[in-house]
């Protein structure tokens, strides 16, 4: 079965640190670029970083750069996301996408990736 599974999310303390995974089955990642997007209550669903399917080219959007790392082992199918220095802003589901044409710079991320996971939820709060 073809499908994207997000995992690692939770409740954490400001400052806190999760790492979040975007694991494929039935495919192999090696040749999509990962995205992962996040989308609070109430507004609309942002792009936070994207990988792409090298590896040599990653994103990020103003608000998690120097916070959050993505990165991605092809060795387990997996792309992770590292977020530390979390805080509460950082609160919402959390999103992973990928897609085998979507071109990836450190200045742009596209919007729409061909295939999502369901998402988990991050809650940062004291």
């Amino acid at each position: 079965q073809w499908q994207l599974v997000e995992s690692g999310g939770g409740l954490v303390q400001p400052g806190g640190s999760l790492r979040l995974s975007c694991a494929a089955s039935g495919f192999t990642l090696d040749y999509y670029a990962i995205g992962w997007f996040r989308q609070a209550p109430g507004k609309e669903r942002e792009g936070v970083s994207c990988i792409s399917s090298s590896g040599g080219s990653t994103y990020y959007t103003d608000s998690v750069r120097g916070r959050f790392t993505i990165f991605r082992d092809n060795t387990k199918n997996t792309v992770y996301l590292q977020m530390n220095s979390l805080k509460p802003e950082d609160t919402a589901v959390y999103y992973c996408a990928a897609d085998n044409k979507a071109f990836i710079s450190s200045t742009y991320c596209p919007r729409h990736f061909g295939s999502w996971g369901q998402g988990t939820q991050v809650t940062v709060s004291s």
